[in-house]
């Protein structure tokens, strides 16, 4: 059926992809406020915690300050607190990316995709380029006028936050998540917008067969522009690993390579998602914890590189407590999906990947 191992092995790590983009998703949430949660602030909340290091959910705020300052779904993010996940875009990108696939199969075009957004996606939970692009397709504009009309976040993280499916489906090929991601992406983004959706598909994509997790980056990196800033920002943050640098002192070198893109912006975030993944070395909760201690759209950086950890590591190598509080469960602004199981996505997706 596939490249990765038996068919037990491979439906496991596609699980694995699931729970880990749920779980970083939701360790992230509380803190996405890039302009106010920069690195120094979370790090000093997770001091005054007693939760340095970070190997679990979000601890209690441990003051009113920092109580104020959490986006207000920490309720149901914190540890002791979640059951079941949170919805979010982050996983509802990944979910209606499956019934996309289930629907239209591989063959989708870019005009399906927003037809989908239309029919399963409230408008509300669009954001930045997204709502862009929604607000353009309900205007009766087509792909990619979508894309550049009014739309001021054309290379924003959006367009990497829906490529995991795309990644889940090509196991071991990634130069064809690349593809499919892009289809996708060029609904709602251009430039980097799209690469770091075809780099984020390809990155999970690689990591079904990759030996390890610097393999892994390294295969996306093969099938995304050279010379765009993405695929440079991304080749900057290995050069920096591979020189011996702390992870703290790679992510200020690129903090200052990037200033001025904003805290949403596709280029920096690449940055923190690759020093997470590199300095995490394929340990689950390391990566989550790194990539979410390194600040800017934290709930979506978390959810990628739980992605890519998730399916390196299986569902079974994925520790406890970050697994079993989700309770199998989904909550899902994709009509028809909220309450879903998340193993039964999971299995649907295998069942998705067969058919290639």
């Amino acid at each position: 059926m596939t490249p990765v191992g038996t068919d037990a092995e491979f439906a496991d790590r596609v699980l694995g992809g699931w729970l880990g983009r749920i779980a970083g998703n939701m360790l992230g949430k509380p803190v996405e406020q890039g302009e106010v949660w920069t690195r120094e602030r979370i790090d000093g909340y997770l001091r005054r915690a007693g939760a340095l290091p970070l190997t679990d959910y979000l601890p209690e705020p441990p003051t009113e300050e920092d109580r104020a300052r959490l986006r207000p779904e920490w309720r149901r993010c914190v540890r002791g607190r979640v059951h079941g996940s949170c919805r979010d875009d982050d996983v509802d990108y990944a979910v209606l990316g499956l019934d996309l696939l289930e629907t239209h199969g591989f063959g989708f075009s870019t005009e399906q995709v927003g037809d989908l957004w239309l029919l399963r996606l409230p408008y509300l939970q669009t954001f930045t380029a997204e709502r862009a692009a929604y607000r353009n397709l309900a205007g009766g504009l087509k792909p990619p006028l979508t894309a550049t009309y009014d739309n001021p976040y054309q290379e924003w993280i959006g367009a990497l936050i829906r490529a995991d499916v795309y990644g889940w489906t090509s196991p071991g090929d990634p130069r064809r998540a690349a593809s499919l991601a892009r289809r996708d992406a060029v609904l709602s983004h251009t430039g980097n917008g799209v690469y770091g959706a075809m780099w984020a598909a390809a990155t999970i994509s690689a990591a079904f067969t990759a030996p390890t997790v610097r393999h892994a980056v390294d295969a996306a990196l093969a099938v995304v522009p050279a010379g765009c800033r993405l695929a440079r920002t991304v080749r900057r943050v290995v050069s920096l690993h591979d020189a011996g640098l702390a992870w703290q002192d790679t992510l200020t070198t690129m903090e200052r390579e990037t200033a001025g893109l904003g805290w949403i912006h596709t280029v920096p975030n690449a940055a923190v998602l690759t020093a997470g993944l590199l300095y995490g070395d394929g340990d689950f909760t390391r990566t989550v914890a790194l990539t979410v201690r390194g600040g800017l759209d934290t709930d979506s950086n978390g959810a990628t590189a739980g992605s890519v950890a998730g399916v390196l590591a299986g569902a079974t190598g994925i520790p406890a407590h970050w697994k079993d509080p989700l309770e199998d469960t989904v909550r899902s602004a994709v009509f028809g999906f909220d309450g879903a199981r998340i193993s039964e996505l999971a299995e649907r997706t295998v069942r998705l990947a067969a058919e290639v």
